[in-house]
C-alpha cells in the first residue's frame, strides 16, 4: 500500500485501507451468485453498506479529515478546485456491457 499524502496520515490510511479490503472481499463473495433475486441482491448490499459504515465509517471520515489537513496546509485547494470544474462527472458513467458468450 502506498503512502499517504502526508506522514501523519499514512497510518490512518493503512488502517482504512486493510479495513476497506477486508470488508470489500466479503462484500464480492456473495455478490457474485447468478441465483440471487433483485431484491435479494438490494437486500445484501444495504445489510453491506451498513456493515462497512460500522466497520470502516469512523475510519475513513477520520483519515478523509487528515488529508483536507494536508490539502489545505500544502495550498492545494484551489487545483483540486480547478481539476472539480474541468474534468467534473455531470453524469455516471455508463453501466459495463455484458460479456457475451
Amino acid at each position: 500500500m502506498a503512502d499517504s499524502l502526508s506522514a501523519e496520515c499514512t497510518p490512518l490510511k493503512q488502517k482504512y485501507d486493510s479495513c476497506f479490503n477486508a470488508w470489500f472481499e466479503g462484500y464480492l463473495d456473495p455478490a457474485i451468485a447468478n441465483n440471487t433475486s433483485a431484491e435479494e441482491r438490494a437486500a445484501y448490499s444495504k445489510m453491506k453498506a451498513d456493515e462497512y459504515q460500522a466497520k470502516c465509517g469512523q475510519i475513513w471520515e477520520k483519515y478523509r479529515e487528515c488529508v483536507q489537513k494536508a490539502v489545505k496546509k500544502r495550498g492545494l485547494e484551489k487545483l483540486l478546485e480547478q481539476a472539480r470544474e474541468e474534468f467534473a462527472l455531470k453524469e455516471p458513467p455508463p453501466p459495463p456491457t455484458q460479456f457475451k458468450k
